[in-house]
């Protein structure tokens, strides 16, 4: 039986993939008792309540997802089994596992963050302690390099950046409101200021503030450059952005990955941006961008930090507005940015608007112009104008479809009418298609009629299509029942729904089973559920609650996104003595059927399938 030590141990993942990383794991303890006290005293209704609005629908509550964007609930709360499950993005777990995957939090410091709310004191261990200090330590040690830079920019040797920002006309105060400061120009200033402050030279370089030669030798990453500090939400200072003062390579440098920054999860400006009362934040590609807006009383700017929009930043900007305005460069680039913008927003809670700023005829050549081009060269009230003014997203995509095509040739616009209509047949608010397809007859030349015919038959292809779709995943036998994580895809799927049955009556209720555990963990066909059975049957015989939620620390956020999806589907409490004894029973045929290496007949009969003609072999789920 897998046995895990006292305690509940964490694991910490990967800065790189986010996934655990063998070769960085560590193991780190609380105290069992404490962990479930914490636990109890934090009620997973109350918490995700005050992050997520949430409507009652029989036993369970929904709301709409934080972590994806949608307009239809598909977040589930149950607060008898206090879990949290999404439809739509298949996450789910306990109230530690939310408060990790919201605040962006390891398992120690969100069991810290709900201690704090619960007003229980952290029995605090040494991993514990160790945990938490490295990562309060590279949080200090940022906010002591921001110090050094700001103090920088205001001695003789910041002269060269006190000259950037006049010629960018950034003001005194608009520099220090974002913390600006300059980075000498010399390979060892701030390693030798840090290293005087007590920080060691694998702090420095673990905070991505000094590079390691091929000699071993340390220098500092930036120098003679504008430095922007990177403040989350929270007000630490979690990375650097950097410009250069001429026309030298790389002309923007940012800082790399750390355990205090993830670069998607991070939106510059945003710090400030939150407290704005305009009822919208504008998306924006570069950070001085953002200081320019700023100054000119766009206090509701933000900027991806060196990245497209991903579904991270539209978490974390849902706390602050329900309303964005993409703000990209007008040439290709910022074109193909806004198209991938709109695609994560698509069908979201979000209000979407495009904001394209017009070309600048310089020497008799029209070129492209940011928004820090455009405020400084047309003012801050063309701005608003243009914000105001500003296209929604449907809009902006059919303006783009049709400077596709010459709609004075009758081919052109036969093949606009086919692209349109695709789009438009996407939109699922009938009226919005309604006038969206009005407005692309009347570009095309066209009567509504004919336009409104074509988009009829975009919408039956459409509907044929994900019917097809559908049908196929009906008939595959085992598709519809697979895990979405691959690592997880069971290899024999009775033994696995049987599996699944077990965990589910031990979680309703664990007085069915018998003093003895009916199976061992060899013999489940699933790896993970043999493992969280294990897990659940030790909270049983410890006197502790068997619950999903007490699984957070043992199993990582991906293990409990499949365990929770398991556990909020229904079991029947009628006949239950006879369900487990029918689930047992299938999972010991199985064990013995694969140690004589028999054949599971679900996945014969998906083999079957794929082997029919015109399904393509294809498996979904």
């Amino acid at each position: 039986m897998f046995r895990p030590k006292q305690g509940v141990y964490f694991r910490m993942m990967s800065r790189k993939t986010g996934k655990t990383d063998r070769k960085e794991e560590r193991s780190v303890a609380f105290p069992q008792n404490f962990l479930d006290e914490l636990i109890a005293r934090s009620d997973i209704v109350d918490v995700v309540g005050s992050y997520v609005q949430l409507t009652r629908k029989g036993s369970n509550l929904f709301g709409l997802c934080p972590f994806h964007s949608e307009k239809t609930g598909s977040f589930s709360v149950s607060p008898d089994k206090q879990i949290y499950y999404c439809f739509g993005c298949k996450r789910g777990g306990g109230v530690v596992n939310f408060i990790m995957e919201e605040e962006n939090l390891t398992f120690p410091d969100a069991v810290r963050f709900l201690a704090k709310r619960a007003g229980m004191e952290v029995p605090e261990e040494d991993g514990d302690r160790e945990a938490g200090r490295r990562r309060q330590r590279l949080l200090d040690l940022n906010r002591d390099a921001a110090r050094f830079y700001y103090q920088t920019l205001q001695s003789p040797q910041g002269e060269g950046v006190r000259d950037y920002l006049q010629k960018r006309r950034i003001t005194r105060a608009t520099a220090v409101k974002f913390g600006m400061g300059a980075s000498p120009d010399a390979w060892d200033a701030l390693l030798l200021a840090m290293t005087k402050k007590g920080y060691t030279k694998s702090e420095l370089l673990e905070a991505g503030l000094v590079v390691q030669n091929k000699n071993g030798g340390l220098y500092d990453k930036f120098r003679n450059r504008l430095m922007l500090p990177v403040i989350d939400t929270r007000g630490d200072v979690v990375a650097f952005g950097s410009r250069v003062l001429d026309k030298s390579e790389p002309k923007y440098m940012n800082s790399s990955e750390t355990p205090v920054y993830s670069k998607r999860r991070v939106l510059y400006g945003l710090n400030l941006a939150k407290k704005t009362k305009r009822p919208n934040i504008i998306l924006c590609e570069g950070n001085l961008d953002i200081v320019t807006l700023h100054q000119a009383g766009f206090d509701n700017a933000v900027a991806s930090m060196g990245t497209a929009l991903t579904v991270e930043q539209t978490r974390l900007l849902s706390r602050f507005t329900k309303e964005l305005v993409l703000c990209y460069d007008n040439d290709n680039a910022g074109k193909i940015a806004t198209e991938r913008a709109l695609q994560i927003l698509n069908n979201s809670e979000f209000t979407v608007r495009v904001l394209q700023l017009p070309r600048r005829l310089v020497d008799g050549e029209y070129v492209k112009q940011d928004a820090d081009d455009f405020i400084k060269f047309q003012g801050a009230d063309a701005f608003e104008r243009l914000l105001t003014g500003s296209e929604n997203g449907t809009e902006f995509r059919m303006a783009q479809i049709a400077g596709k095509y010459d709609l004075g040739d009758d081919q052109s616009r036969v093949a606009y009418c086919e692209e349109v209509s695709r789009l438009l047949a996407t939109l699922t608010n009938p009226v919005e298609r309604e006038i969206y397809t009005v407005r692309a007859a009347e570009s095309a030349k066209i009567t509504p009629e004919a336009m409104k015919l074509e988009v009829q038959h975009a919408l039956r292809r459409r509907q044929s299509q994900e019917n097809r779709a559908a049908l196929r995943k009906e008939l595959n036998p085992a598709a519809q029942l697979q895990p979405k994580e691959r690592a997880f895809r069971y290899e024999n799927m009775r033994s696995a729904r049987a599996e699944e049955g077990i965990l589910r009556l031990l979680v309703l209720d664990a007085a069915l089973f018998g003093d003895q555990p009916p199976l061992n963990q060899r013999e489940f066909s699933s790896p993970l559920l043999g493992k969280a059975f294990s897990l659940l049957w030790q909270a049983r015989e410890e006197g502790r609650p068997v619950s999903v939620a007490a699984l957070a620390g043992q199993l990582d956020q991906e293990e409990m996104n499949h365990i929770t999806a398991v556990c909020q589907q229904p079991e029947s409490v009628h006949n239950a003595r006879q369900a487990l004894a029918d689930y047992i029973n299938v999972v010991k045929t199985e064990a013995e059927k694969r140690a004589g290496n028999a054949v599971d007949p679900l996945l014969a009969a998906t083999e079957k399938y794929k082997n029919k003609k015109g399904t393509g072999g294809k498996q979904h789920g």
